[in-house]
Formats: C-alpha cells, sequence, structure tokens
C-alpha cells in the first residue's frame, strides 16, 4: 500500500511542476503581451500629447489671429472714422473756397 501511496505522489508532484511550468509559460506569455500594450499604450500617448501639443499650437494661433483680425477690425473703425471726419473737412474746405470766390466775384464787381 505504501509503495502505491508514492508513486501516487510521484505522479501529482510530477503534474504540479508541469502545471506550475505552463503556468510560467501563460505568465510570461501575459507579462510579454502586456508589455508590448504597455509600449503600444505608451506611442498612442505620445502620439496623443503630442497632437494635445499641436491643437494648443493652433489654438494659441488662432487666438492671435482673432486678436490681429480684432485689432485690424478696430483700426478699419478708426480709419473710416478719420475718413470721414477728412470729408466733412474737404466739404468744408470746398463751401471755403466757394465763399470766397463769390467774395471775389463781388470784390472784382464793387471795383468796377
Amino acid at each position: 500500500g505504501a509503495g502505491h501511496g508514492k508513486m501516487a505522489a510521484g505522479a501529482t508532484a510530477d503534474a504540479q511542476a508541469r502545471f506550475g511550468h505552463s503556468v510560467k509559460g501563460l505568465l510570461t506569455e501575459k507579462v510579454t503581451s502586456c508589455g508590448t500594450d504597455v509600449i503600444a499604450l505608451t506611442k498612442q500617448v505620445l502620439k496623443g500629447s503630442r497632437s494635445a501639443e499641436l491643437l494648443g499650437q493652433a489654438a494659441r494661433n488662432m487666438v492671435m489671429q482673432e486678436d490681429a483680425i480684432l485689432h485690424s477690425e478696430d483700426s478699419l473703425r478708426k480709419m473710416a472714422i478719420i475718413t470721414t471726419h477728412l470729408q466733412y473737412q474737404q466739404e468744408a474746405i470746398q463751401k471755403n473756397v466757394e465763399q470766397s470766390s463769390n467774395l471775389q466775384d463781388q470784390l472784382s464787381h464793387l471795383l468796377k
């Protein structure tokens, strides 16, 4: 009876060893694939951060352009106001010229 127990124990130990081996193999596989996943993920994250960086740059550029556009609009508005003022001045000058030419006419009539 004792010998049979030893054999059974030996077989169990053998089976355990095989099982341990396959578990080790599976773990190694898992770790390897996990490592690969981590590398892939890291690449994605880096790509993502690069994208975020590019997006950030694009956003900053847009803000700068928006500022430039608003500044241009402001400048245009000011220029429009100046233009209007100049037109008024021109009209005023023309009226003065007309009036002075009228005066000259009157004077020349008087002096005749």
